[in-house]
């Protein structure tokens, strides 16, 4: 009997220990961990319950593929946004060559143009009856070679053309961090100028050209729409087509666990390499370049104009052209219906986002401990996550508590469906994929603000919520803009979450982009993707304001 009531009395008071400490904005940060724990849990068990013979016809049939597809993609992802980042961040942060001014910034706007909508510009551009093959078979006869776009090195290079400024940026501020002090200890130690970037200034970048590497295969991973325009089959692209194709949500599951896994591993990889190893910068950013002699200076001109006429101008001209083309026949009453939904499902997830990123990151103000800062670790887990996984993983649950509701009110709305068939599903896949943008933009400015400001609003009767709402929020007024825009964007341009989980009737210009480019539609594509990178500028000129400060 006393062993019994000494067990209730453990029990009573490990129940009451949590109930304290999981108060207020710890318990804010809790729940806001689950938007994204609970999705990737659902589809990480989903392995360990497999069903035997959808799992055997995935191993035989599908899973071989898309390894050797996936291998292919991020070596060559990683290799080629890897050379174009550095080579275009040395170039630009170091040296000194015509035109060097302007492609420091421009060389940032691949950016604004989502990778699909690249994808299928380049494949009407230089397919076989684009009008570049087309006038070389006019000019050199019918037996004209052109290397084939829709192929494994084409979805390579437009990837590689759309992701390399993830590098671009990174190593260049780690270039601009350096200064030219790197390349002046190089020459002290008897190495010329390329010996000293390969032997002296590279080693130094290597954290931050890692990183960016890392956000482009990660990017790579999770992109749907460019490998569907090019018919490339990867998990993104098999988990669409078991889950709409096969209509079968438990192989889309598996599929996706498997991702996950690939995912998660290269995040703990990078940890892992970054946690062990410590860099020191040498210089400030205002220090001096060396001037390249003219014909090199010239060189890096048209090397850098190549770049960037391939990665956004000739894409943009394109879309120019189409959109003229088509704009009188294709404009309708649909169209404003698009950006309407668009810009409402925008507008809801950056709602959303921002209060789950300023309550998590109050509670990281407030409590800086090793509980609180896991939740807060885990609720950005989701942005390098695909959208597809996450759409998987949102769906089941919400699938499974309709189902409790239908049951439960039943005899009140007649048992139809509650949460599915709305935007539930799609703005909680919404929040569990953008919430690490948008936390980081608000976490940042969060921590400018000095304790001594908040100590002077205690001293004036300031505490609690009335703390928070008189003194944090308008200190936080730039960063929650800043999210906000962020996240808005990127669910403008977010393609897999949107096809998959949104309710019948909510076109939105991302899917009317899938919709034309499945049917090969490339000119009528145009016109929504024009509004897309319109949008996308946005981004890329904080981010532009942001290096330039």
């Amino acid at each position: 009997m006393n062993t019994v009531l000494a067990n209730r009395h453990a029990l009573t008071t490990y129940c009451l220990s949590l109930a304290r400490f999981l108060t207020g904005w710890r318990l804010a940060a809790f729940l806001v961990s689950l938007i994204t724990l609970v999705p990737l849990l659902v589809v990480l068990f989903s392995l360990f319950s497999p069903e035997p013979e959808i799992w055997d016809h995935l191993r035989q049939y599908v899973l071989p593929d898309l390894l050797i597809n996936t291998f292919w993609l991020a070596l060559g992802v990683a290799l080629g946004t890897g050379f174009l980042g550095v080579s275009l961040a040395w170039l630009t942060a170091v040296c000194e060559f015509p035109g060097r001014r302007i492609f420091a910034w421009a060389l940032m706007l691949p950016l604004a143009i989502p990778a699909y909508v690249a994808a299928f510009v380049n494949i009407g551009l230089f397919d076989f009856t684009g009008p570049l093959q087309t006038a070389l078979r006019l000019w050199f006869g019918s037996s004209a070679w052109f290397p084939p776009i829709r192929s494994r090195g084409g979805v390579i290079l437009v990837m590689t053309l759309s992701l390399y400024p993830y590098v671009y940026l990174l190593a260049r501020n780690a270039f601009m961090t350096q200064g030219k002090r790197s390349l002046e200890v190089a020459q002290s130690l008897g190495l010329s100028r390329l010996a000293g970037f390969f032997k002296v200034a590279l080693p130094m970048a290597r954290p931050w050209i890692f990183s960016g590497i890392m956000l482009a295969l990660m990017e790579s991973l999770a992109d749907f729409g460019t490998v569907a325009v090019f018919n490339y089959d990867t998990f993104t692209t098999a988990i669409y087509k078991a889950w709409f194709g096969l209509f079968s949500l438990s192989s889309a599951s598996q599929l996706a666990s498997i991702l996950v896994m690939l995912v998660l591993l290269l995040a703990l990889g990078e940890q892992s390499w970054r946690g062990a190893k410590r860099y020191h910068a040498t210089g400030k950013s205002n220090q001096s370049r060396y001037t390249l002699q003219p014909f090199l200076g010239w060189i890096s001109c048209l090397y850098a104009g190549l770049i960037l006429a391939l990665a956004f101008a000739l894409p943009v001209g394109q879309l120019l052209v189409w959109c003229v083309e088509v704009f009188a026949e294709d404009f309708d009453s649909r169209y404003p219906m698009f950006v309407l939904h668009s810009v409402l499902l925008s507008s809801m997830a950056a709602l959303l986002v921002v209060v789950a990123a300023l309550l998590l990151a109050y509670a990281l103000r407030l409590y800086n401990d090793w509980p609180t800062r896991f939740f807060g670790r885990l609720s950005t887990l989701g942005y390098a996550i695909p959208g597809s996984v996450l759409a998987v993983g949102v769906f089941i649950p919400v699938a499974w508590l309709d189902n409790q509701l239908i049951a439960i009110l039943k005899p009140w709305l007649g048992g139809g469906a509650i949460l599915r068939g709305t935007l539930t599903v799609m703005l909680l896949a919404y929040v569990a994929r953008f919430l690490a943008p948008g936390f980081n933009a608000i976490d940042s400015a969060m921590q400018r603000i000095t304790r001594s400001q908040e100590e002077a609003a205690r001293g004036m009767g300031l505490s609690g919520w009335r703390l928070f709402i008189r003194v944090h929020l308008p200190l936080l007024r730039g960063g929650i803009f800043s999210a906000a825009m962020l996240v808005f964007v990127d669910v403008m341009k977010e393609m897999p979450i949107t096809l998959m989980t949104r309710p019948f009737g909510w076109d939105t210009l991302s899917v009317r982009v899938f919709e034309m480019t499945s049917e090969g539609q490339w000119e009528r594509a145009a016109l929504p993707a024009v509004a897309l990178v319109i949008a996308g500028l946005i981004p890329v000129i904080l981010l532009t304001r942001q290096a330039e400060h």
